[in-house]
């Protein structure tokens, strides 16, 4: 049987014991399980999209007639499915594994009740589903993508290999991908895993590398906000802190005619004649957490358009032609874009393999950190010499011009220039690195995720920077209106001087909202700006908004006003914030930078970028910071806003460095699970730069 995944198609192959080979299905949440249910019984086969539509379809019906199922359970669904839910509810079907199939069930049937919630009413999970919690033992303290079992003792290195190039530096998160590595070829003879969803991943990387030439590691963290955000595209100051949690990326250059290649990527060349040709190929771990597909593969010939490389908007139809593998664009979109933009040619094949601890979604640049590692993979293994700061630059490129997110560069460029514990301090104008902010000891960050899937893809940030973009090029057209208005009128060289004309021709050619000061944006434009427009009453008016990776819909209405007022007021707001970090140490210090932090979250919000569940941590911060308890001793906990492109994704929360601090941020996570049944994952630490850190050289020691 072929077709698309299902409930009915499911059900029949297993029922009757006939293989299926399917693909995957948009925007369909109970996927992984039915396609970890075919894997199980050994009834399925996926098959990729591009190669459905193409017609090469015959390795994998080789691979199907091959299979044999071996369902033998009930064939009632609603029999089958209460039991599982009754015994899942109990905690009979307990496995200590937090991504276990019966650990995440559990989770689906308590986001079953939070989609039931109304507005202002907390979440009322069910007395069975705390108890079983209780009685296990599970979800105890802090869900995060971990880097080590001990973060105080640093595993020892992988005899398997020799490191010819680089530091490991320290961090405990690389040598244990060194040690995953080390372990990927044995693991395709033993197929040890106790995770059905982690076996192909393993073996498709197992497959990726010849382990007796040189590979190149690269590694790049993730950024919290802690100011600027947003008002990034419009030329504001901000800072930001490289987290502790980081992108891997193993790569090699290969011969052609040494790479091992997977089979459907032989079938395809064998169907076209082809001999042997560069292919790039990507394994990237944790592809069931986002559903999305583990492996991807490409012909590098694929991005060229004759003798040129391809456009970008034909990358991005390229790549978003199967949903499940549009994730390739962050990886393999720095190739295209070194073509172009550096005239890189690829001769030799090019295995790639991914393995990020910065969580999807969290607003923690999880993007950027896969873009930054990557190219910088590359370029060690092509042997070409790029400086952080254009290699970020690069990088901004591949997510605004391949994977069309219209970003700002300062994730890229904290992913690529930040420092351990310290602030990167850098004008947007585009990306003009200030330097580093020491981090005074007494002073903490924290992030704290809403579990509210972020993505400056979305439709609400690419429409409040459209609304900035217009309200700069309305902000222009006044001030030059002005400057007519006077000329018209006669006035003087000694009147234009004390009328401040300079100043109007300054902002007539504005290039950042964020080079309009907040008392001449009061004095002169506030009033200018409307509330709101449609888009083609814009259109008509002033042509274009002159913002090169957004388009405006005619039909649509934009909020100018609150959007344009918000990078002009956070662009004076993290000046202050950097400032005060450098002054006397004091409660009254703690106390400015936390309410810096809340004027620039309830911004957010007024721009249309808040969310219920990032409000909530904030008033929970709020609460600890005004309880009787706070204000007997010396404050903790002291504000605390939405970051990055907001709608969502991961709160920074500013704090003392102390004890009772992180002991107020633990109880916090547990009062938003109690009150949503979702526990946050937790942002504590820091770590260097993919500049810092450079790469590693390695090679498997032969064996004696």
């Amino acid at each position: 049987m072929l077709g698309k995944i299902g409930y009915g198609t499911v059900s029949e192959a297993l029922a009757y014991k006939i293989p299926f080979v399917f693909v995957r299905r948009d925007y369909f949440n109970e996927e992984p399980f039915l396609r970890n249910m075919l894997e199980s019984y050994q009834g399925g086969v996926e098959m990729i999209r591009r190669d459905l539509l193409t017609g090469h379809w015959k390795p994998y019906l080789e691979h199907a007639i091959s299979l044999k199922p071996c369902y033998e359970s009930g064939i009632n669904g609603g029999e089958v499915a209460a039991n599982i839910l009754q015994d899942t509810a109990s905690g009979k079907n307990h496995t200590s594994d937090k991504l276990s199939g019966a650990r995440r069930l559990r989770d689906a049937i308590v986001l079953g009740y939070q989609l039931q919630r109304i507005p202002g009413r907390d979440l009322s999970i069910p007395d069975w589903y705390a108890s079983a919690e209780n009685e296990l033992g599970l979800r105890t303290g802090s869900p995060s993508a971990e880097m080590s079992d001990d973060s105080f003792h640093l595993p020892s290195l992988p005899n398997d290999f020799e490191i010819l190039h680089g530091d490991v530096m320290g961090l405990s998160d690389t040598v244990n991908f060194l040690k995953s590595l080390s372990e990927l070829d044995s693991f395709i003879d033993s197929g040890k895993s106790t995770e059905k969803l982690q076996i192909r991943e393993r073996k498709a990387a197992g497959r990726l590398f010849d382990w007796e030439e040189e590979i190149f590691v690269a590694r790049a963290p993730g950024r919290l906000d802690v100011m600027g955000g947003i008002a990034d595209y419009s030329g504001s100051l901000v800072l930001q802190m490289p987290t502790r949690e980081a992108c891997h990326v193993a790569l090699q250059k290969i011969q052609p005619t040494k790479q091992r290649l997977w089979k459907h990527t032989q079938a395809r060349h064998n169907a076209k004649g082809q001999g042997n040709t560069p292919v790039l190929q990507i394994v990237s771990y944790g592809s069931e957490l986002s559903n999305r597909g583990p492996t991807f593969d490409m012909d590098l010939s694929d991005f060229m358009d004759g003798d040129q490389p391809m456009s970008y908007e034909k990358a991005r139809s390229y790549f978003a032609r199967d949903p499940s593998q549009r994730w390739a664009a962050y990886t393999a979109g720095t190739i295209l874009v070194l073509m172009k933009e550096l005239g890189i040619r690829f001769e030799n094949s090019i295995s790639v393999l991914v393995s990020s601890a910065v969580p999807e979604g969290k607003g923690v640049s999880s993007s950027a950190a896969v873009e930054v590692a990557t190219m910088s993979a590359i370029a060690a293994a092509h042997g070409l010499n790029i400086e952080p700061r254009e290699l970020a630059l690069l990088c901004q490129k591949v997510e605004n011009h391949v994977v069309g997110a219209p970003c700002g560069v300062m994730d890229q460029m904290t992913s690529a220039c930040g420092e351990a514990n310290k602030l990167l301090a850098m004008v947007c104008q585009p990306a003009e690195v200030l330097g580093l902010v020491d981090i005074p000891n007494h002073i903490r960050f924290w992030g704290i995720d809403s579990g509210i899937r972020h993505s400056v893809g979305g439709a609400d940030y690419g429409s409040v920077r459209i609304g900035a973009f217009m309200g700069l090029k309305i902000i222009k057209s006044v001030a030059m209106g002005l400057l007519s208005q006077s000329s018209a009128n006669g006035v003087t060289s000694d009147d234009l001087e004390e009328d401040g004309i300079e100043l109007l021709e300054t902002e007539a050619s504005l290039d950042y909202l964020c080079d309009l000061s907040p008392h001449r944006y009061e004095a002169l434009y506030v009033k200018q700006l409307p509330e709101t427009m449609v888009g083609e009453s814009f259109l008509q008016k002033y042509v274009d908004h002159n913002d090169p990776v957004t388009v405006i819909d005619p039909k649509r209405n934009y909020g100018i006003r609150a959007a344009s007022r918000h990078p002009i007021y956070e662009n004076f707001r993290v000046k202050a914030f950097k400032a005060l970090l450098t002054s006397a140490s004091s409660d009254y210090q703690l106390t400015a930078l936390g309410e810096l932090l809340y004027q620039c979250n309830y911004s957010y919000s007024a721009c249309g970028l808040g969310s219920d569940g990032t409000d909530r941590i904030i008033q929970l911060v709020q609460e600890m910071q005004h309880s009787k308890v706070s204000r007997s001793v010396e404050g903790t906990l002291y504000g605390g806003k939405i970051t990055g492109g907001g709608s969502g994704g991961t709160v920074c929360v500013v704090g003392r460095n102390c004890l009772r601090s992180s002991e107020q941020i633990l109880q916090i996570q547990k009062k938003y699970q109690d009150a949503t049944g979702y526990l946050p994952i937790l942002f504590e630490g820091s770590s260097p730069g993919a500049g810092t850190f450079g790469h590693l050289r390695i090679r498997r020691r032969k064996q004696k």
